[in-house]
């Protein structure tokens, strides 16, 4: 009897920990602006990480709105807190951390983690 109940609760915590981490996993979230959706958009065309950290700052938000309304739960991607990985039209990347998604300016660059472009673009 206790060794069952044992191989119960072993399974139950197996499969708890299993969906958490799939969901950890699956939320961090790419944007690569050469796509369709994020290539016309007024402050992401012109932004690199070489760019003034305000014009960074406003692509990443406008590429975050966008991203969310595409979504199929639009008010639970990417909630405050959370991060995504930028890739800016020239190739350089950065990575960014919403704060606010109510906020037209409501994301903030992680610091260090920005990455010049390798000419492959």
């Amino acid at each position: 009897m206790n060794r069952m109940r044992f191989v119960q609760r072993a399974k139950l915590w197996f499969w708890i920990l299993l969906f958490v981490s799939y969901g950890v996993v699956a939320a961090s979230a790419v944007i690569d602006t050469l796509s369709p959706k994020y290539r016309n958009l007024t402050h992401v065309s012109v932004t690199s990480v070489q760019s003034p950290e305000e014009v960074r700052i406003l692509g990443a938000a406008q590429a975050a709105a966008v991203y969310r309304a595409s979504s199929g739960t639009p008010f639970s991607a990417l909630p405050p807190g959370s991060t995504f990985k930028i890739v800016w039209p020239d190739g350089s990347s950065e990575t960014i951390m919403i704060v606010d998604p109510k906020s037209a300016a409501g994301v903030t660059p992680v610091g260090d983690t920005q990455q010049a472009a390798t000419g492959n673009r």
